[in-house]
């Protein structure tokens, strides 16, 4: 027997706008840069966040993330 119902696949619900956004209008830490950047939590991407958002401050994130 299929459990499906019959009135078609059933559909995910759509992601609210407000979780697709970065919302960068608050604080920008080097740890989210890292994280945004794809590379682990290290001292040495931490070190090369903090320099990131020391020349470009808040959006060197918005500039990683599409």
């Amino acid at each position: 027997m299929n459990d499906q119902s019959e009135s078609g696949p059933q559909r995910d619900p759509v992601t609210p706008d407000a979780l697709l956004h970065t919302g960068s209008g608050g604080e920008v830490t080097a740890e989210d840069l890292v994280l945004a950047s794809g590379r682990d939590i290290t001292p040495q991407n931490l070190a090369w966040a903090e320099r990131k958002l020391a020349a470009e401050g808040p959006a060197a994130l918005d500039k990683m993330l599409p």
